[in-house]
């Protein structure tokens, strides 16, 4: 039996704290993405409590501020994910200290998360209400390529650097916020940067990212429905491993798509909030998440 941890003290983590949020994340059961622990670690704040065992770390959380923050919080949103305890300190209220903690640091700024059945009672005891849900689905392409049915003048091709600007645009009108600083990683966090086109226009961008089991798609910004499966079509057809994407339940024809093209629903996660009403952004234009850890 690990020591009860009368007094937890809680610290900022760094990347020299990267194998220790691994293997809690593994202890868990979660994919132990070391590289996905990396960009959170760089673009975001990460907190943890120590296992005084020194056999790494009791608990942790991230913490991504979005926005410039100000008086008031004008322009900021701040998300947070990750929250794990481990298996050997659960049930000492080590979550909700952390969350505590996290409610302090964004001093009233809006925040979001997406909540696990087990983490869902603590959110709501903090205030947390539910504005939208998400479904995971994950599975392979029936038959990856361009998609079926009307697609307009729609064209998919890897983006540049050159395109950085106009999906930083686009990615701040689907999520009501500047992201440049998690944007701008994605060209080497992602193995996949797509951009969809109208002409000239640029109308869409996904990206798709390895995890342990599965490569991720996210973000996944888009115009419309046909240019979400483009850009998903484009995706699947440059990988061999199976997918994964968190898509807001509202896009119900994507979910249908994604159903009848071999992806299975495997998880169901309301998105929670705090000191807003909603999300920021068009709703209509934000299909994924990068994951559930950002928001």
């Amino acid at each position: 039996m690990p020591t009860p941890l009368a007094e937890p003290s809680i610290r900022p983590l760094t990347l020299r704290d990267l194998a220790p949020c691994v293997a809690i994340t593994a202890d868990r059961g979660w994919p132990p993405d070391e590289r996905k622990w990396r960009l959170l670690l760089t673009a975001g704040t990460g907190y943890g409590i120590d296992d005084p065992s020194g056999t790494g770390l009791a608990g942790v959380v991230v913490l991504t501020r979005y926005g410039t923050p100000g008086a008031g919080h004008p322009g900021e949103f701040c998300s947070v994910g990750m929250l794990l305890v481990a298996a050997r300190y659960e049930r000492q209220g080590l979550g909700g200290l952390l969350m505590r903690h996290i409610l302090r640091a964004v001093d009233g700024a809006p925040l979001a998360l997406y909540a696990t059945r087990f983490g869902q009672p603590l959110y709501e005891r903090l205030g947390f209400t539910t504005v939208a849900q998400n479904l995971t689905v994950t599975g392979r392409l029936h038959a990856p390529g361009p998609p079926s049915g009307p697609a307009g003048g729609i064209t998919v091709r890897t983006a540049t650097a050159d395109d950085l600007p106009a999906l930083i645009r686009l990615d701040e009108t689907a999520f009501g916020v500047d992201r440049t600083l998690m944007i701008t990683r994605l060209p080497a966090f992602a193995e996949q940067l797509r951009i969809a086109l109208d002409g000239s226009e640029v109308i869409g961008y996904g990206a798709a990212w390895a995890s342990a089991a599965a490569d991720v798609i996210g973000p996944l910004v888009a115009r419309d429905t046909d240019t979400a499966k483009a850009l998903i079509a484009s995706l699947g057809a440059g990988t061999r491993r199976p997918l994964r994407t968190d898509i807001d339940t509202r896009h119900e024809d994507l979910l249908r798509w994604l159903k009848e093209q071999g992806l299975d629903t495997v998880l169901g996660s309301p998105v929670m909030v705090l000191n807003t009403s909603g999300l920021p952004g068009d709703a209509d234009r934000r299909f994924a998440p990068l994951s559930m850890a950002t928001c």
